[in-house]
C-alpha cells in the first residue's frame, strides 16, 4: 500500500523539516565546539588575544602569549581527538548492546587495556607512547574476544544482555587484578593511577603524530561497520530480515 494525494505531501513535509532541524542542531553544536576550541587556546594563565592566536596558528613564536598558543593547540587538538573517538566508541557500543547508555567500560575493553598496560609497565618496563598504544589495543581485544566467548555461552548465543553481564563482570574482575598487580610496587603506583586518570597538559604534536593512525583507523573501520551496527540496533530478529548475519556482525 503506498501513499498518495495529501497524506503523501505531508509526509514528505514532515521529513524535510526534521531534516532542517537536524541540521540546524547540527551546526549550533559545530558553533559551539569551535567556540570551546577558541576559549581553551585563549584562556589560561595568560591570555592571550584574537591576534596572538592567529599567530601562534602560523607557527610565529615572536611574544610568550604567541608561545603559549603554540602550548596549548596541541593540548585542545589532544583533547579534540579523544572526545571524538570516545564518543565513537561510546555510539559502537550502543549499537552492539541496544543500550543507550553504553559505553567501553560496559564490555570489558577498558579494564582489558587497563590491565594490559599496568602488566606492561610493572613485568616488562615498557614506557613509550607507541608502545603503551600496541599493548592497550591487544589488552582490549582479547577482553572483547573473552566478553564475546563468555556471553556466547548458554542458550541464545551472545545476546544484549549478556554481553553487557559479562562485560560488566569481566571489569570487575580486571581492576581487581590492576589494583593487585600495583599494590606491590608503590614506586611506581602514582605514575599508573595519573595514567589512568588521563588528561591532556603534555600533549605534543609528537604525541598526537603518534596516536593519529590509530584514530584514523578506529574512524574507518567504524564507518564500514556503519550499516551492521544500525541494523543491530533494530533487533536481531529485524537485522536479520534485513539480511545481516547478527552473530558476526556483533561479533565484528
Amino acid at each position: 500500500m503506498t501513499m498518495s494525494g495529501p497524506g503523501k505531501a505531508t509526509a514528505v513535509l514532515l521529513a524535510g523539516g526534521s531534516n532542517r532541524v537536524r541540521t540546524a542542531w547540527l551546526g549550533g553544536v559545530l558553533a559551539l565546539l569551535a567556540l570551546l576550541c577558541a576559549l581553551s587556546i585563549a584562556i589560561g594563565t595568560r591570555d592571550v588575544s584574537l591576534a596572538d592566536i592567529v599567530g601562534g596558528l602560523s607557527g610565529r613564536v615572536e611574544t610568550v602569549a604567541e608561545a603559549a598558543v603554540a602550548v596549548r593547540l596541541p593540548r585542545t587538538l589532544l583533547a579534540l581527538l579523544s572526545g571524538a573517538a570516545l564518543g565513537l566508541a561510546g555510539a559502537i557500543m550502543q549499537g552492539v548492546t541496544r543500550n543507550p547508555l553504553a559505553d567501553p567500560g560496559i564490555l570489558g575493553v577498558n579494564m582489558g587495556a587497563s590491565l594490559a598496560v599496568v602488566i606492561g609497565i610493572v613485568w616488562f618496563g615498557i614506557a613509550s607512547a607507541p608502545a603503551f598504544i600496541m599493548v592497550a589495543i591487544a589488552g582490549a581485544g582479547v577482553s572483547a574476544v573473552f566478553v564475546y566467548v563468555v556471553g556466547s555461552l548458554g542458550r541464545g548465543g551472545a545476546t544484549p544482555l549478556k554481553l553487557a553481564l559479562a562485560g560488566a563482570a569481566t571489569s570487575v574482575a580486571f581492576s581487581s587484578l590492576v589494583i593487585a598487580v600495583v599494590l606491590p610496587r608503590s614506586d611506581i603506583a602514582g605514575g599508573i593511577r595519573s595514567w589512568q586518570i588521563g588528561g591532556v597538559g603534555g600533549a605534543t604534536f609528537e604525541r598526537i603524530e603518534t596516536v593519529l593512525p590509530f584514530l584514523a583507523a578506529g574512524f574507518i573501520i567504524s564507518l564500514l561497520s556503519a550499516r551492521k551496527l544500525n541494523s543491530l540496533a533494530l533487533g536481531d530478529e529485524l537485522a536479520a530480515g534485513l539480511g545481516e548475519n547478527v552473530v558476526v556482525a556483533r561479533a565484528v
